[in-house]
């Protein structure tokens, strides 16, 4: 049923960037196949990437949320759509930092220019899909764990559904669980030696993406990605000729 699924909008990383990502995380988020690790990260756990792993490479913009009675799997697609058709393609530069615990690729400091395009991107995200979206149960607002957030944090989630959006919004493309320091130290090490061909290398951003959890407990995927151009591609890469189509 719709009612069972979740959907997100999302930034998804592309070229090199999205290729050395997702072998990191052992799936890939447009086939659902897992991925075999890249050279030498056996000796890294596979449960420091368990987490991220399930949601699939990506970087938040709309933050996972179940369809209110009366909205249709179809609105999410017209809304990213009309979401893209307001932007244009930009690049962001990007480091690996620790962020709450885990670790992510971040938008360098340098990169003022980026940092705003994004954080304008996420705040439209979030306040144009918001009539779509059903209130979260007392369970999900819980998994927060509501009584560890700062007060803005607090009101964000209560408004929102989400504790980091608009002010408290920071861009991340998550690449760890969290993890105790040693195992973010080396985490950091590895993550840094796997990326090295990316090092100095913008990464591309041609539009927004729609990711689909099909079943509670399910992995998401790529379903759709809308681009600034006007195109559709679906997870498969083939153009999307027939419209938006339900998840």
């Amino acid at each position: 049923m719709a009612l069972a699924h979740r959907y997100a909008l999302y930034l998804a990383p592309t070229g090199p960037w999205l290729e050395h990502g997702s072998r990191w995380l052992g799936r890939c988020a447009e086939t659902g196949q897992m991925l075999a690790p890249l050279p030498g990260q056996a000796e890294y756990p596979r449960e420091w990437t368990q987490a991220p792993r399930h949601y699939g490479l990506h970087a938040t913009l709309k933050p996972p949320f179940r369809l209110r009675p009366g909205a249709r799997p179809q609105d999410v697609d017209a809304a990213a759509r009309r979401l893209a058709a307001g932007g244009r393609p930009f690049t962001l530069a990007l480091e690996c930092e620790p962020l709450r615990g885990f670790l992510a690729w971040r938008i360098a400091d340098a990169d003022t220019a980026g940092r705003a395009r994004i954080q304008a991107l996420a705040d439209a995200a979030v306040r144009d899909l918001d009539p779509l979206r059903a209130p979260p149960t007392p369970e999900e607002t819980a998994r927060r764990q509501p009584q560890s957030l700062t007060p803005e944090q607090q009101a964000m989630l209560a408004r929102w559904g989400y504790p980091y959006v608009f002010d408290t919004y920071t861009f991340h493309i998550t690449l760890t669980g969290k993890l105790d320091a040693e195992a973010l130290a080396r985490a950091r090490a590895g993550i840094a030696a796997f990326a090295d061909p990316l090092r100095g290398r913008a990464m591309e951003v041609p539009g927004v993406s729609v990711y689909v959890q099909a079943a509670p407990g399910a992995d998401f995927v790529a379903a759709r990605h809308y681009r600034f151009d006007g195109a559709c591609v679906d997870a498969a890469g083939a153009a999307c000729l027939q419209g938006p189509a339900a998840a």
